[in-house]
C-alpha cells in the first residue's frame, strides 16, 4: 500500500486561506507588532491546523547562521562528560541555539567524521573534548580557516587556534600525590592513560614532580598505562598484589577506575586504606558510595561545560574582539576521604 507524501505548507497556503499578503503571515508569525494582535492570532492557529513548519534553513541561508552549535565528546559513560553538556546546554539553550552531539567513541577516525559532519551542517560554532587517540588537528582546520569558533575542553592540544577551558591537571596530581606522602606512603603508584593526551601527561608530570621534591625515587613499574576499562583496572590490581615490595598507595585519573581497584583489592585480600590508600579524580558519585568513601579531585564538569558555552556564544555575539588563543583554568581542589587517610 503505498502512502501519497503530504505537500509541504507554505506562508502563501496560509495567506490565500485568511485572505491576506503573505508578507503579513511572514510577520504575523514572528510576532511583528505592525501585525494587529487578533491578526497574529489567527495566523498562529491557521498555520498550527495546518501543519505549517518554519523553513529554518531558507532563513538560515539568508542570515548566513543556523542557530546551531556542535559539540564532540569522546564519550557518553562519563560523569564527568555528562555533567559537562548539562552546562553546554544550559547555557546555549539560554542563547537560543540548538545543540547537535557528536560522539568520538574515543577514536579519532570517529572524531573527523564528526567535525567533517558538523562543518556541513553549518554550525555557528563548535565545542569540542579530543578523543583518546587523536594525534593532530587537521580536522579542525576547516573551521579555523572560515572563523568559525572552536572551543575545546578538558582534553585540548597546546598551541592551537582554539580556545581551551581545562583545569591545573599537574597541580591537581601533584597536590593527590603529596597528600598520600603525608599519610607516610613512600611506594605509590601511578594507574593513567595515554600520555600523548595532556590531561594524562600532566596528571603524570605532577606525579613524578612530587615524589622528585620529596626525596622518594620514581619506579616505572609501579606506572600502569592501560585503556581506563574495568578489565585493565582488574589486571593491574591483580598484578599489584603480587608484587614485592608492593606499593602501598595508588593515584588512578579517575573515580571509576578508583572504585574498581579498590573492590578488586579488598576482594583480594587488602585493606583499604591500611595496606594500600587509593585516591582518583573528578568527584564522581561513585566516590562516595563506596566504601571507604574515595579521596579525589573535584574537577567541576558543569562548571566548565557552561564556561565554555559563554566563551562561544561570546564569540559569535563578538567575533572582532574575543582572543582565539585564550586559556580559561578553572579552579580544582583535592577532596580527602576514608580511601586515603590512614591511622598513624
Amino acid at each position: 500500500m503505498s502512502v501519497t507524501q503530504e505537500k509541504e505548507i507554505t506562508i502563501y497556503d496560509i495567506a490565500k486561506l485568511l485572505g491576506i499578503s503573505a508578507s503579513t503571515v511572514s510577520r504575523g508569525l514572528k510576532n511583528h507588532p505592525a501585525v494587529n494582535i487578533k491578526t497574529r492570532t489567527r495566523i498562529a492557529e491557521t498555520a498550527k491546523k495546518l501543519g505549517y513548519r518554519t523553513n529554518n534553513f531558507a532563513t538560515s541561508l539568508r542570515k548566513q547562521q543556523t542557530r546551531t552549535i556542535g559539540a564532540i565528546i569522546h564519550e557518553l559513560h562519563s560523569e564527568f562528560v555528562i555533567s559537562a553538556l548539562a552546562g553546554i546546554e544550559k547555557i546555549t539553550n539560554a542563547a537560543g541555539y540548538d545543540l547537535i552531539i557528536g560522539h568520538s567513541s574515543e577514536t579519532m577516525t570517529k572524531e573527523v567524521a564528526n567535525a567533517h559532519n558538523l562543518f556541513n551542517k553549518r554550525v555557528d560554532g563548535l565545542i569540542a573534548s579530543l578523543a583518546y587517540d587523536t594525534t593532530d588537528l587537521q580536522h579542525f582546520e576547516p573551521f579555523f580557516r572560515k572563523k568559525i569558533p572552536v572551543v575545546f575542553f578538558d582534553r585540548v592540544e597546546e598551541n592551537n587556534h582554539g580556545i581551551q577551558i581545562v583545569i591545573d591537571n599537574f597541580k591537581s596530581a601533584y597536590d593527590a600525590t603529596v597528600h598520600l606522602i603525608q599519610q607516610k606512603c613512600t611506594r605509590i603508584a601511578h594507574s593513567t592513560a595515554n600520555l600523548q593526551r595532556n590531561v594524562y601527561s600532566e596528571r603524570f608530570s605532577g606525579y613524578r614532580q612530587a615524589l622528585q621534591n620529596y626525596g622518594l625515587t620514581y619506579n616505572p613499574e609501579w606506572t600502569f598505562v592501560n585503556d581506563q576499562s574495568r578489565e585493565a583496572i582488574r589486571d593491574m590490581a591483580e598484578r599489584i598484589v603480587h608484587m614485592n615490595p608492593r606499593p602501598d598507595a595508588i593515584f588512578l585519573t579517575n573515580d571509576f577506575c578508583a572504585a574498581v581497584g579498590i573492590q578488586v583489592l579488598k576482594g583480594l585480600g587488602l585493606d583499604i586504606p591500611g595496606d594500600i590508600a587509593v585516591v582518583g579524580f573528578n568527584n564522581d558519585t561513585i566516590s562516595q558510595l563506596m566504601e571507604p568513601q574515595i579521596t579525589t579531585i573535584d574537577y567541576p564538569g558543569n562548571e566548565i561545560g557552561e564556561v565554555a558555552a559563554k566563551c562561544l556564544i561570546d564569540r559569535l555575539n563578538n567575533p572582532a574582539g574575543q582572543n582565539l588563543h585564550q586559556k580559561i583554568v578553572i579552579d580544582s581542589k583535592l577532596i580527602i576521604r576514608g580511601s586515603s587517610l590512614r591511622i598513624f
